[in-house]
């Protein structure tokens, strides 16, 4: 067991640094055309920053392209998001938006909406695996707030695994997911990591991000 853990740390982040630098180069013309889009279609930044808490709870600062309106309210999403916790057994995100991503949200610019849906708002976090930040694979990255209305056995999502771009609860629930199952199929990662797995879900990926749904 003490062999398997450093063995299998190594391993993955080997497959981080190759795959994140690989998918940096391959898909540098699509960050370069999403980054012009972004720039002409509203004022503001072309990226986002927000911490986030990863790896034993420690924060570090996360990369989005900006899909909002500058100067925008965070309030509304930030109640989305506690309502979503607080009733973790029954509350969905809606059928046509990912967990934690309002559908319809009135914040958002018409090229945001393009890039939510497609899930290339996403790209530049490949950044962040590359720094080490977070993993190609593994649980979503929480914002600091959300973690007030954790339970204790939430946590262990925080605590087991580095966040990653993907994930299993991306590639099996997607759009249906309430925040329970979602956690339990973080936890179910953490358990059963292995760089097979790591590439299975990688695989499945496009599929779920095409369908909204999910791999089935």
């Amino acid at each position: 067991m003490h062999t398997r853990l450093p063995l299998w740390s190594t391993a993955k982040r080997t497959l981080d640094i190759i795959g994140s630098a690989t998918l940096l180069v391959l898909m540098s013309p699509i960050l370069l055309l999403a980054a012009l889009f972004v720039k002409l279609t509203s004022p503001g930044p072309i990226l986002f920053r927000q911490e986030r808490i990863g790896y034993m709870a420690t924060p570090f600062t996360m990369l989005k392209f900006r899909t909002m309106q500058v100067n925008n309210d965070p309030a509304l999403h930030r109640q989305y998001v506690t309502d979503f916790i607080k009733f973790a057994n029954h509350a969905r995100a809606s059928n046509d938006a990912a967990p934690f991503k309002i559908d319809n949200d009135p914040r958002t610019t018409a090229i945001g909406r393009l890039l939510r849906r497609t899930s290339m708002d996403e790209l530049p976090q490949l950044w962040n695996v590359l720094r080490g930040d977070m993993s190609l694979v593994g649980p979503r990255p929480p914002i600091a707030y959300e973690l007030e209305h954790y339970q204790p056995w939430h946590w262990r999502r925080v605590l087991e695994a580095k966040p990653g771009l993907t994930g299993l609860w991306q590639v099996t629930g997607r759009s249906r997911t309430t925040f329970d199952e979602m956690v339990r199929l973080d936890l179910r990662y953490a358990r059963a990591k292995s760089l097979w797995l790591d590439l299975k879900i990688l695989l499945a990926t496009p599929r779920a991000v095409i369908t909204g749904r999910g791999a089935r």
